[in-house]
């Protein structure tokens, strides 16, 4: 009976945490991130706020957790994304276009990973393991496509040099510094695209931006040497 019990509180406080973390996401889309509150959340749920600091002691933790969730969420929509073998480039344009897709799907969720930084707020550790998750996506085609040294390239300094050698050993990719720098560089350009696109940066240009998208998702593969 016991352990019964505790099993159906455990089911019982997984359930709150989801109702807590979804009226978060709501007001995320009225209020943004910094105006996030605790007390705000515990009154659309009918909650005192002592209650709801039970499951979130602050509000930087509620949106350390809506953070975690985001990034795992677009990360595994990118992994859903990618066959894993096969076509290089069909791999990267699927992944590109899955992650185009999950932001447009969720664009505060989006907003509060790569938007602007919330006053006041410093990110956890535990939000990097789900942050690399997409990026590993990518670099896990990359490594296993072998892509060509670039003929050119610009020159680069000792110090990138040493930067880039550290990333490639962090995301897998036995790969010269030139490839890591550009594999950096479309990671960029992806993230950078998807932000012009919800933030409405292409009015009045490449908008609506699927033909626009799509070329640039061909022009990176081609970058990076797939």
């Amino acid at each position: 009976m016991p352990a019964a019990g505790k099993t159906a509180r455990e089911r019982v406080r997984a359930e709150l945490t989801r109702e807590i973390k979804d009226e978060a996401r709501r007001q995320l889309a009225d209020v943004g991130a910094h105006g996030l509150s605790l007390r705000a959340v515990a009154r659309e749920l009918g909650m005192v706020s002592s209650a709801l600091y039970r499951y979130f002691s602050s509000r930087d933790q509620l949106l350390t957790a809506l953070i975690i969730d985001a990034y795992n969420a677009v990360g595994e929509a990118a992994e859903r994304a990618d066959p894993g073998h096969g076509d290089p480039r069909g791999r990267w344009r699927a992944i590109w276009h899955a992650t185009r897709n999950w932001a447009r799907a969720h664009p505060h969720e989006y907003a509060l990973i790569f938007g602007s930084p919330i006053p006041g707020y410093q990110a956890p550790q535990d939000t990097v393991g789900p942050a690399a998750r997409m990026p590993m996506t990518l670099m896990a085609v990359l490594r296993q496509a072998h892509p060509d040294e670039p003929a050119v390239t610009a020159p680069m300094s000792a110090e990138l040099r040493k930067q880039a050698g550290a990333l490639g050993k962090l995301f897998e990719l036995d790969a010269p510094a030139e490839i890591v720098t550009r594999a950096i560089a479309a990671w960029t350009q992806l993230y950078g695209a998807i932000s012009f696109e919800l933030f409405g940066q292409y009015a009045n240009g490449v908008d609506p931006a699927d033909a626009y998208f799509e070329h640039l998702t061909g022009q990176m593969a081609d970058f990076v040497g797939l």
